[in-house]
């Protein structure tokens, strides 16, 4: 089931009448989709960041516009201000229930990986997966067990759980997880010759005057 959004037409779009929206707390928005004609709405910034918060950048909602239209979307892209961070623009866009889309879904490692007992040090290339699958299929995220890793092993795409309802876009052998084997003392040191004696300044002047 879609999360509700309420959203309002705007029709007036002022640089004047745009600030004053975003003051009362609300984020100038644009809907779009695959043959539907674009509107112009707003959308209250805390609802949104909620939703957002609570079900996911992938979470379906349904945006309840005040003349009546709901439509279902996803938050397809927004704008922040450089300097304070706040949302100050939306891009919804249409999706259709039943036709496949391609997202960014996150990755999360799970499990401690043996090579770390040993001193390894785990690392993780990748952290968003691309993924194709129809709206309500889309998953929160995508976990992958590094238990069984240990020094110089790698995880890569092919070697995630496959599902019926989603499949991977990226490279089948992009990497990850990978193990980094410890530095050894040997390539932690500055290759610096510390026996050598530091050179004296003045000390070949001084060597040429006791000479004469």
């Amino acid at each position: 089931m879609a999360i509700s959004l309420k959203a309002k037409n705007r029709d007036n779009f002022t640089r004047a009448t745009t600030n004053q929206l975003r003051r009362e707390g609300f984020v100038p928005a644009v809907v779009y989709g695959k043959g539907k004609d674009t509107k112009t709405v707003s959308v209250d910034n805390v609802e949104l960041m909620k939703t957002v918060r609570d079900e996911g950048r992938n979470a379906i909602i349904s945006l309840d516009i005040e003349n009546g239209d709901s439509v279902d979307v996803m938050l397809h892209e927004y704008q922040t201000d450089p300097v304070k961070g706040e949302v100050i623009h939306v891009d919804f866009y249409v999706v259709d229930m039943k036709e496949e889309m391609d997202v960014e879904v996150a990755l999360r490692l799970e499990g401690e990986a043996a090579g770390t007992k040993d001193g390894g040090v785990l690392q993780q290339p990748l952290y968003e997966l691309q993924v194709r699958a129809k709206p309500r299929d889309i998953p929160d995220e995508i976990t992958a067990d590094v238990s069984n890793l240990g020094i110089g092993d790698t995880l890569a795409v092919s070697d995630l759980p496959a599902s019926d309802k989603y499949e991977f876009l990226d490279d089948p052998e992009t990497t990850v997880a990978v193990v980094l084997a410890p530095e050894t003392e040997e390539e932690t040191k500055e290759d610096v010759d510390f026996s050598a004696e530091p050179e004296l300044v003045g000390a070949d002047e001084e060597k040429e005057s006791e000479e004469e």
